[in-house]
C-alpha cells in the first residue's frame, strides 16, 4: 500500500515509512470515529464518511513520527493531539468544498454534492469544536499553536479567493496562500510532535521549519497532479483548479507565456474544450518541470531538518516519507 493512500495497519509492508507508527495511526483512526460521534445523524453521517473515506493522513503521521523521533516514549498524548489536527483539515475539507462548489472528494461524491450546503457547513464546524474539545486538554502553546493554524487557514483561503481567475496573481501570491492554506497545519504538526517528546526549543523551531517546508512541497505536487493526473490517483478529474479558477502553481507560472492557459484561468465558466487547449499547453512547456524543480527544492529543504534529529529508525522513516513525496513529482 502506498504512503499516499491512507493510514498502514501495524502489519503493513515494511517498506512503508509509516509502519513504525502503524499502531498509533490505527489508534488515530478509533480515536477519529469516537470523536465524530453525535446525537444528530446526519452530522455524524457525514463526519463518519469523510473519515471513512480515508486521506493520506500525513500530518498525524508527522506528529507521531517527529514525536517518537524526538525521543517520545508514551503516544496517548500524541495520538489525541493528531486526532484533532486531522478533524481541523477534515472541517477545512467541508468548508473548501463549499466555497469551491467541489462535488467530488476522494473520487466520491463530495458531502455538498450528496447534502447540500446547509448540513456540509455546519458539520465543519461540528469538526472545528470536536477538535478544540481534544486541543484544549493540553497547555496554552499546543492550544495557541492550533489556534494559530486555524486562522492561517482562513486568512489564506480568503487570499486565494481575491486571485480567483486574477490575471494579477504572483509566483510571491501564490506562496503566501500556500503557506497559509497548507504548510501552516504542516508545521504545527512537526511542532507539537517534539514539543510532546520534551524536545528543547531550537529543535521544536526546527522541525516547525520541517514540517512548513514539507508542507508548502506537498502544496506544489498537488498542484502538479491536477495538471498530469490521472484521475483514479487525485481522486477527483484532472483539470479542477483550472477549472474552479483557483491560482494553482502551474497556472501562475504558465500564465505570462501561454495564451491558452489565460484564456481558461479568467473565464467565468470555461469550456470543456478551453480546459483541455490549456492542459495540453501546460504539459507541452517547461512549466510543470519548473513546478517540479520548486517543490524538489521545499522536499529538500525540509530534508536537511532532519539533521537536528538523533539517529533512529524513525529519522530514517521520516526520511523515506519525504523521499515519498518526492517521488509523486515523477
Amino acid at each position: 500500500m502506498s504512503l499516499f493512500s491512507g493510514p498502514l495497519p501495524a502489519s503493513a509492508p515494511s517498506l512503508s515509512p509509516l509502519r513504525l507508527v502503524g499502531e498509533e495511526l490505527v489508534r488515530v483512526e478509533r480515536r477519529l470515529l469516537e470523536l465524530v460521534s453525535s446525537t444528530e445523524p446526519g452530522l455524524q453521517q457525514i463526519a463518519t464518511n469523510l473519515i471513512e473515506a480515508g486521506g493520506k493522513r500525513l500530518r498525524p503521521a508527522l506528529v507521531l513520527l517527529v514525536f517518537r523521533a524526538a525521543g517520545g516514549q508514551d503516544p496517548t498524548d500524541a495520538i489525541d493531539v493528531s486526532a484533532a489536527l486531522e478533524l481541523i483539515h477534515s472541517a477545512t475539507l467541508l468548508h473548501d468544498d463549499i466555497i469551491d462548489a467541489g462535488h467530488t472528494r476522494r473520487g466520491q461524491p463530495s458531502p455538498l454534492a450528496r447534502h447540500g450546503i446547509a448540513l456540509t457547513l455546519v458539520t465543519g464546524d461540528f469538526l472545528f469544536s470536536r477538535a478544540f474539545g481534544v486541543a484544549g486538554r493540553f497547555d496554552e502553546s499546543i492550544v495557541g499553536w492550533a489556534a494559530e493554524a486555524c486562522v492561517s487557514l482562513s486568512e489564506g483561503e480568503v487570499m486565494q479567493q481575491r486571485f480567483w481567475r486574477n490575471p494579477s496573481v504572483t509566483i510571491d501570491d501564490y506562496l503566501e496562500i500556500a503557506a497559509r492554506k497548507t504548510a501552516a497545519l504542516f508545521s504545527q504538526a512537526a511542532r507539537i510532535g517534539a514539543y510532546l517528546a520534551g524536545s528543547p526549543p531550537a529543535l521544536v523551531e526546527g522541525m516547525r521549519s520541517l514540517g512548513f517546508e514539507i508542507g508548502m512541497g506537498f502544496q506544489m505536487v498537488d498542484d502538479l497532479l491536477d495538471v498530469t493526473g490521472p484521475a483514479s490517483v487525485i481522486g477527483k478529474p484532472v483539470g479542477g483548479d483550472l477549472r474552479e479558477g483557483t491560482p494553482a502553481l502551474p497556472t501562475v507560472l504558465g500564465l505570462g507565456s501561454l495564451p491558452e492557459l489565460g484564456a481558461a484561468f479568467v473565464a467565468e465558466s470555461p469550456s470543456a474544450q478551453q480546459i483541455a487547449s490549456a492542459l495540453g499547453a501546460l504539459r507541452a512547456s517547461g512549466v510543470l518541470d519548473r513546478v517540479r524543480e520548486l517543490a524538489a527544492e521545499r522536499i529538500r529543504a525540509g530534508a536537511a531538518k532532519l539533521a537536528l534529529l538523533p539517529a533512529s529508525p524513525y529519522r530514517s522513516a521520516l526520511a523515506q516519507l519525504v523521499t515519498d513525496l518526492l517521488e509523486r513529482t515523477s
